[in-house]
């Protein structure tokens, strides 16, 4: 099974490789206990390298895995081409990636953070000269490796995110208060998480088989069976050994998972390694401390599914192929279910003069049925509404008039 999971890691290598622009020339690959603590690889599998290098002229060698500032190092000084690792092809895809301002700010944030103690000698070089994969970012005037400037850099970023943060934060609260039933799609970079969101919206979002196609959240109005409309966010794809400093820079982005009422964890389950990828997701929801919304797992791909492929057995989900229209309303169902269990159930008669009541509860509630008794003159509504929702108070005041 490990060389299972090592072989889809180098895969996903590759990918990454692919999204940064990046072609692959030739892999090489070492089986050890340990990673050797000066060089990572073996001293005969730096001597292999080294020929290879000769042979085949690379520009770039990319390590499957973070390495040290010392191991930057003595690499470097030994072959003679430029090195980075997964942490900064992330970090480079990222940079790419990074649309609005709090995205790029977050990205240059994690890029000078891994920079800091890679400064000293050959590690790293700082100039962007040539371009190329690991050169982009972090900003034209972070040329020089001075340590003070870059810290200097670091708190000037981290007080705009604080700024950035405080006005995410009153919008939330606003969105709160418009009391609407929010949804969050979480899962895997790549799982199909900007496909079902446009699916559902008709949104735009950036959609391609390409690894963290979206980076910066977008959040949309969703309309359920019963004409209800819910919130949807689309976030950042996670992925395995995500470096911590961008699971720190984007806390913030991913705090938007906070303060959803359901979770939508989007699983491609034509992945052979679907299995571990729900596993990274569960893990990151774990750091972000979002153990108590329910979830709602999607296999998505069906139609791409192999045989062999078996739900995890204590999850609540659904299969479907994202365009299938069948299967995309059939998820809608699913998810006004869900909605419902946290919703209350009220059954009411409001009297015709109350319009402006009977407007805000077709907005504002979920509407199960809706009629008018014409002897009496009032409506019969029957629907849920948000626990916490301001209508309950007038709902209450009518509950059960008319009867």
């Amino acid at each position: 099974m490990q060389d299972d999971h090592f072989e889809y890691s180098m895969e996903e290598l590759r990918s990454l490789t692919k999204t940064a622009n990046g072609e692959v020339a030739v892999v090489l690959t070492q089986k050890r206990e340990r990673p050797h603590p000066a060089t990572y690889i073996g001293k005969g599998k730096v001597e292999e390298l080294h020929t290879l290098v000769e042979e085949v002229e690379p520009e770039l060698i990319i390590f499957n895995d973070e390495l040290s500032p010392s191991q930057l190092r003595n690499l470097a000084s030994i072959l003679d081409v430029r090195i980075i690792d997964r942490t900064q092809l992330i970090l480079d895809i990222f940079a790419q990636r990074a649309k609005s301002k709090e995205g790029k700010l977050q990205v240059e944030l994690a890029q000078l953070q891994y920079l800091l103690p890679r400064l000293m000698g050959q590690g790293i070089s700082l100039s962007r000269q040539g371009g190329g994969i690991g050169t982009r970012g972090p900003g034209e005037t972070q040329l020089e490796t001075d340590r003070r400037h870059i810290r200097n850099r670091i708190n000037e970023i981290k007080q705009q995110l604080s700024s950035v943060v405080r006005h995410r934060h009153r919008y939330r609260e606003r969105r709160k208060k418009n009391q609407a039933f929010q949804i969050a799609l979480v899962g895997y970079t790549n799982a199909g998480k900007s496909t079902i969101f446009n699916r559902l919206t008709t949104a735009g979002s950036f959609e391609e088989d390409l690894l963290f196609a979206t980076l910066d959240p977008m959040t949309r109005k969703v309309v359920l069976p019963s004409s209800y409309q819910a919130l949807l966010t689309d976030t950042v794809g996670f992925i395995q050994d995500l470096p911590t400093t961008l699971v720190a820079a984007f806390r913030s982005t991913l705090e938007e998972v906070k303060e959803a009422d359901l979770i939508l964890h989007i699983v491609d389950s034509s992945n052979e390694d679907y299995a571990n990828h729900e596993k990274t997701v569960y893990k990151l929801l774990e750091q972000l401390e979002i153990t108590d919304i329910p979830i709602l797992t999607v296999y998505n791909k069906k139609d791409l599914t192999p045989s062999s492929f078996v739900p995890s057995p204590t999850e609540d989900y659904v299969a479907i192929s994202a365009f299938s229209d069948e299967d995309v309303e059939r998820l809608m169902v699913r998810v006004e279910q869900l909605a419902k269990e946290v919703m209350n159930y009220y059954t009411v008669h409001i009297p015709v003069s109350e319009g402006r009541l009977i407007s805000q509860m077709k907005t504002e509630t979920l509407i199960q049925s809706f009629s008018f008794n014409e002897e009496q003159e009032v409506y019969k509504v029957e629907g849920y509404v948000l626990p916490t929702h301001s209508i309950n108070g007038q709902l209450d005041k009518h509950n059960g008039e008319g009867k």
